[in-house]
């Protein structure tokens, strides 16, 4: 399995103990958003957020995320959300009625309700392509999302200390 090519946050972002993380993942291209999802729990796991603090929420696809989303920002007790998806580009229109809307969601989500959301749901060409992102060639994203997620609830809680 290739490195991811995140940068590595600053040491003292690196722990999560204490913090509750909520992944909400899509079913569409399951086999993808699978190994994302394994990946992320077991990055968050490797960085002290305990199994207990790990709420998983599936949903049909990418669209549905930002509902899924929302929720768990507002109504449980998460410190950061993470949605995992794929969209491939395929043949028709449905790559770009899907991914912007997602995409605007989840940035007015996070803003909305200052829970960090990290966007986790990989925009490709082809299957291919997905399949590099998602342990591939090109690392794992479920990785990536993880770490973001750790190092944002230690930036948020920094503004509020400042």
């Amino acid at each position: 399995m290739a490195t991811s090519t995140v940068p590595k946050p600053p040491s003292d972002f690196s722990d999560g103990s204490g913090m509750h993380v909520t992944i909400v993942a899509a079913r569409w291209h399951q086999e993808i958003v699978d190994r994302m999802l394994d990946a992320a729990v077991s990055t968050l796991s490797s960085m002290n957020v305990k199994s207990t603090n790990i709420r998983i929420i599936r949903v049909p696809g990418s669209f549905e995320l930002p509902l899924a989303v929302s929720v768990a920002c507002k109504k449980t007790k998460t410190d950061a959300v993470i949605a995992l998806g794929c969209v491939v580009r395929g043949e028709t229109p449905h790559f770009d009625v899907v991914v912007h809307p997602v995409a605007q969601a989840m940035q007015t989500i996070q803003v909305k309700t200052g829970v960090p959301v990290i966007f986790g749901v990989l925009t490709t060409d082809t299957i291919e392509q997905a399949q590099a992102r998602s342990g591939g060639d090109h690392g794992n994203k479920g990785i990536d999302c993880a770490l973001a997620a750790i190092e944002m609830v230690h930036v948020k809680r920094l503004l509020h200390t400042s």
